[in-house]
């Protein structure tokens, strides 16, 4: 289910940025409580960042529907949570390296060709184009740390760069 509302709320000429978002590890510390002690740091940004569109990636897409993940966030960041990332179910071990930004490369394929993005995870085998990705610490979750490494790179994209080719 893509949700439209927020994608017409863009201002004209204001070309959206897609996150890839993981949960565990990202939204609160990986094996410990999931209640998403970490997400007001990333909402934070997302706030100054009006033109982020949010694509859940992680797992929980598949255990729960779009409106249950959304309801996670704050009420003015809901409209920007548009999306989850297809699954893709690996046949052997050696498909895992990669998976999330397959699924993600699916998802952009078909909904936004050629958009900017960023990923937001703990995992890095998830995401083999590293200059893309804000890299968490499982233990810990998305920090004021990982807040800046999100805001260089949404700051690299205003800037018309792309941080595929910019030097990390």
């Amino acid at each position: 289910m893509h949700q439209k509302t927020a994608e017409n709320q863009l201002c004209p000429g204001v070309i959206p940025v897609y996150v890839f978002l993981d949960f565990d590890g990202v939204t609160h510390p990986w094996s410990e409580a999931e209640d998403f002690r970490c997400l007001p740091v990333l909402e934070a940004v997302l706030r100054d960042y009006p033109e982020t569109r949010v694509v859940i990636a992680s797992d929980w897409r598949t255990l729960f529907s779009l409106p249950k993940l959304v309801a996670r966030f704050s009420e003015d960041i809901r409209p920007r949570v548009i999306d989850t990332t297809p699954a893709i179910f690996p046949r052997s071990p050696s498909e895992l390296y990669g998976l999330r930004e397959r699924e993600a490369r699916q998802w952009l394929a078909a909904k936004a060709p050629n958009a900017s993005w960023v990923a937001i995870d703990d995992a890095p085998g998830n995401w083999p184009t590293r200059s893309q990705l804000v890299l968490t610490d499982f233990k810990q979750g998305f920090t004021e740390e990982d807040a800046g490494r999100l805001r260089r790179l949404l700051d690299g994209f205003r800037a018309g760069k792309n941080p595929s080719q910019a030097p990390e």
